[in-house]
């Protein structure tokens, strides 16, 4: 294999629906990483797993100004092709199996991340 990253996974795992100003961070880099023409999966756990719950990211604004919902950036992201995935774990714990928006292109738990983040063309960050 290369060298040369191609692949992105973003975990956000800290940036929750509790502190919605953390929110913003991880979808930038999403927006930027795909600028650059690199593939980028989303992984939401722990709480953040609750941002792919209908209703919830669209009611969290993430900056004072209230400019943009973390449900503008879901979109955002996911029009520039980004794939979000929920991880079961979470779901169970802090979503209670709650159905979850159209965005989100399925399941994927910590086995998922843990191949990728051991791909040497994969780079992982953790928010």
């Amino acid at each position: 294999m290369s060298d040369v990253s191609d692949r992105l996974v973003i975990v956000l795992w800290s940036a929750g629906p509790e502190n919605p100003s953390l929110a913003a961070a991880p979808f930038v880099y999403a927006l930027a990483a795909r600028a650059l023409e690199i593939e980028v999966d989303m992984h939401f756990t722990s709480s953040a797993v609750r941002w792919l719950v209908p209703g919830v990211a669209d009611a969290a604004h993430t900056d004072t100004g209230r400019s943009k919902t973390v449900g503008d950036f879901i979109r955002e992201v996911k029009a520039v092709g980004v794939q979000l995935f929920a991880c079961a774990m979470a779901v169970h714990e802090h979503a209670r199996n709650q159905p979850l928006i159209a965005e989100c292109d399925g399941h994927a738990g910590a086995a998922t991340v843990i191949a990728e983040a051991m791909n040497n063309r994969t780079r992982t960050m953790v928010f």
